[in-house]
């Protein structure tokens, strides 16, 4: 049967994996990966042998009709990134919105995204949350944090080591110093971690410790006091 699936896979630690997504990644066709060597890492670790493709940002707009035409030759073709559940800050928008229109069907698995451990272990309201991503390097950085100034909801940004400080300060300068924020890195990893504070203070953590790994920043919306006071 012609079908794209996308399967998440461990964003740190292997063992993540779904009984389902293994099932779902052996028995396909054709395995679309946004690094074919990270994937075959992953492959070799639980004995899948299934032919690799490479999909990734700069080659997904070229390639799309070629996938899409592969698929309905009777292809079964899983797409995984590099860790995570694919489309959410990784490359999986444009294909699966361009089988829609073909009329391929398309088919999800729940199982591993970061974002989701990071805002439940925050100790900040989960109950409605945006989910931001990565901000933009630099076009529209500072429009799109104006933008969030008066929003209520937790908000949630992906960031790398090399503007997570950055990223910390320009929050506390648009948000307020106080705003309630928690930063985790390299979750489900060895050396995961999470540290909880303001803005400012954890702005202050990584101005004195080099930041290391990958990072979700969680920070509490305008609302959180009054959120609060009802709770109380």
């Amino acid at each position: 049967m012609s079908k794209l699936i996308l399967v998440p896979t461990p964003i740190g630690n292997l063992g993540d994996i779904t009984v389902r997504a293994m099932e779902v990644l052996k028995s396909a066709d054709l395995i679309l990966a946004e690094d074919t060597r990270t994937t075959r890492f992953l492959l070799d670790h639980y004995s899948i042998s299934v032919p690799l493709r490479s999909h990734h940002k700069f080659n997904e707009h070229r390639s799309l009709e070629a996938v899409c035409d592969t698929i309905e030759q009777g292809t079964v073709t899983a797409l995984v990134s590099d860790a995570g559940t694919p489309g959410i800050s990784d490359p999986g928008f444009l294909l699966v919105r361009r089988c829609l229109e073909r009329e391929i069907p398309v088919e999800a698995l729940p199982g591993a995204t970061a974002f989701v451990p990071a805002l439940v272990s925050s100790g900040l309201p989960s109950d409605r949350f945006c989910f931001e991503g990565f901000l933009p390097q630099k076009k529209g950085r500072q429009k799109r944090l104006a933008s969030l100034a008066e929003e209520e909801r937790t908000m949630i940004f992906y960031e790398s080591p090399f503007r997570v400080l950055k990223t910390l300060e320009q929050l506390a300068a648009v948000l307020g110093s106080e705003r309630r924020a928690s930063v985790s890195r390299e979750l489900t990893k060895k050396f995961e971690e999470t540290l909880r504070g303001t803005l400012s203070s954890l702005a202050e953590h990584f101005r004195n410790k080099a930041p290391r790994g990958e990072f979700v920043i969680v920070v509490a919306g305008s609302s959180l006091k009054e959120y609060t006071e009802e709770e109380s």
